[in-house]
């Protein structure tokens, strides 16, 4: 693929990727909002109306 190299041990085994985000930026953001939505898997939902209560209690 176009834009994105990878960097490899003596081994071989691909340790890490290098993107220009000059090339494909829009579909790393893309990417990134996955990884960030993975994370926070785990953490507790809050109901809307809890959230919006909340909010507005911070104006």
């Amino acid at each position: 693929m176009s834009g994105i190299q990878y960097v490899v041990d003596e081994a071989g085994n691909h340790t890490a990727v290098l993107i220009d985000l000059k090339q494909i930026g829009d579909a790393w953001e893309d990417i990134y909002d996955i990884l960030v939505s993975a994370e926070r898997d785990d953490e507790p939902t809050v109901a809307w109306e809890e959230l919006k209560k909340e909010i507005e209690n911070t104006k």
